[in-house]
């Protein structure tokens, strides 16, 4: 619609910012390394059932096991390049000036994916970043480039987005 909204454009991207932080810090803190809620603090681990995470500088501790409860089943992990992505993310958004610029770097980031060496695109990374099943990911981010009034780039990046999601339809519609 052409409408520009500084303030919400803000509110999403400050939003992802805070699920890529906690995306990050669920993938460390299963290769061994869990940020104390308490002080900051690394804490490092062996991922073992019945271990204790114990911080050396506040004294926090808790069950790796129960700990690990609050992650599990969020979509909260993935591989090299989805860290990279959102860490990615993480370092330009907070630097970016123009609501333009904001747009654009959240439309990448909603519209990257999971890569896999043999077989390219496997899922969207915005079933990590927004709620709902794959599906409901697939037709909201559909949505979201309906109408005339989209930059160059998001064009690219929804047509780009539209080959990539191609063999996730297929599978998602028992097609393969």
């Amino acid at each position: 619609m052409g409408i520009q909204d500084s303030e919400l454009a803000d509110e999403v991207g400050f939003a992802l910012m805070a699920r890529c932080e906690s995306f990050l810090q669920a993938n460390q803190a299963v290769r061994g390394e869990v940020v104390c809620p308490h002080c900051g603090a690394v804490i490092f681990h062996e991922a073992q059932k019945g271990a204790t995470l114990k911080c050396k500088f506040c004294g926090w501790s808790l069950c790796w096991d129960e700990y690990f409860e609050t992650i599990q089943g969020k979509q909260l992990s993935g591989a090299k390049p989805v860290i990279e992505l959102f860490q990615e993310y993480l370092a330009l958004f907070p630097r970016a000036k123009s609501y333009q610029r904001k747009m654009l770097l959240i439309d990448q980031l909603i519209h990257g994916y999971h890569w896999h060496q043999k077989f390219g695109a496997t899922r969207p990374v915005a079933v990590n970043l927004i709620d709902g099943n794959l599906v409901d990911v697939i037709m909201f981010l559909d949505e979201l480039h309906q109408g005339e009034n989209h930059a160059s780039e998001l064009k690219e990046h929804h047509e780009k987005w539209v080959e990539n999601s191609q063999s996730v339809r297929r599978w998602v519609n028992g097609e393969d």
